[in-house]
């Protein structure tokens, strides 16, 4: 990490992004083929920043423009509307704490899961600004003005899973929790609050923690490190998901200044996920308790799910660490 690649992220963050710039600088940087400039790739990931940090309602318009830089065409979906605010400040310490992630993930300190965590902590640095900025947000996604209105989804319970018929939605998401040692609910609910955010933010994360390996499964996502950050993309085009914003900036500034060979690799995984969710019905409306039973095929032909086209092997991170 060098003062230089610093000055030129806190020059570029603080530029107001535009999507026509943003759809160019990824068509670019798609078009070098792995070769893209460390300059480049800072700049993406600074826009990035940008709106996961400062401008949460402008998510959807950079990403669409992303994808559709990156990929080629646009996205096929109705635009997300933004709130035509101005940035907000960022808090005092927010960047430093941010720079010390990145900084690990560089030196190849972190892991997938350390970086979710990292991230998580960030979320203690915001404003009550940014938050309100955040709830106001999410009410641009489809389904959530309808959540908004339900109670707190209730604890799952892993025996009810467990009983489920074999090959049903419910007993395959029992299988992904107890092979794979998972937490049910990922997090301790009361222990961080969730019940104290404000609507539909309460609702939102709490159902989000508790179905993030549930979605793993019915959108064709496994639980590896590259299917991680594409499900991320998927979430955040889903209801707006704030954490998954920061999560890719964070993922996006450690790749900027990684092999360029792989960053490739990263944005067609981010753009790829951020697709599928745009064509996707919004996930957060189902009521998933009472669709156990089905088999996945069912469910996903009730709602109207596919699953997520990979463009790589899943486990391709950790396969790659194997051979090294």
């Amino acid at each position: 990490m060098t003062d230089a690649h610093r000055k030129l992220f806190a020059r570029e963050l603080n530029t107001l992004p535009e999507a026509s710039e943003v759809r160019a600088l990824a068509a670019e940087a798609k078009a070098a083929n792995g070769e893209a400039s460390e300059a480049l790739r800072m700049t993406l990931a600074a826009r990035l920043a940008h709106v996961a940090f400062l401008a949460p309602d402008r998510v959807g318009e950079i990403y669409d423009a992303l994808a559709e830089g990156w990929i080629g065409e646009p996205v096929g979906a109705a635009p997300i509307p933004t709130l035509d605010e101005p940035p907000l400040s960022a808090p005092a310490g927010l960047w430093d704490t941010y720079w010390g992630i990145v900084e690990d993930g560089v030196a190849g300190k972190l892991d997938a899961l350390s970086v979710t965590q990292r991230t998580a902590d960030l979320g203690g640095e915001h404003t009550p600004e940014f938050v309100d900025r955040v709830v106001r947000m999410s009410f641009t996604y489809e389904g959530v003005e309808e959540v908004s209105k339900w109670p707190l989804p209730r604890r799952l319970d892993l025996e009810e899973l467990g009983a489920c018929p074999e090959n049903s939605v419910g007993r395959l998401f029992y299988h992904v929790i107890v092979d794979n040692s998972f937490d049910l609910e990922v997090l301790d609910r009361d222990a961080i609050g969730l019940s104290k955010l404000p609507s539909p933010l309460d609702y939102l994360n709490t159902r989000m923690l508790q179905a993030h390996d549930l979605w793993h499964l019915v959108g064709g996502y496994e639980t590896t490190s590259l299917h991680e950050v594409a499900i991320s993309a998927f979430q955040m085009s889903q209801f707006g998901h704030n954490y998954s914003a920061q999560f890719l900036a964070v993922t996006a500034t450690i790749a900027a200044q990684g092999p360029g060979f792989g960053y490739p690799i990263l944005m067609d995984t981010i753009t790829s996920a951020w697709v599928h969710g745009r064509h996707t019905p919004p996930m957060i409306t189902i009521d998933w308790e009472s669709v156990w039973t089905g088999t996945l095929e069912e469910v996903r032909a009730q709602f109207g799910i596919t699953a997520y086209e990979r463009p790589y092997p899943a486990n391709l991170v950790e396969m790659a660490q194997a051979a090294a």
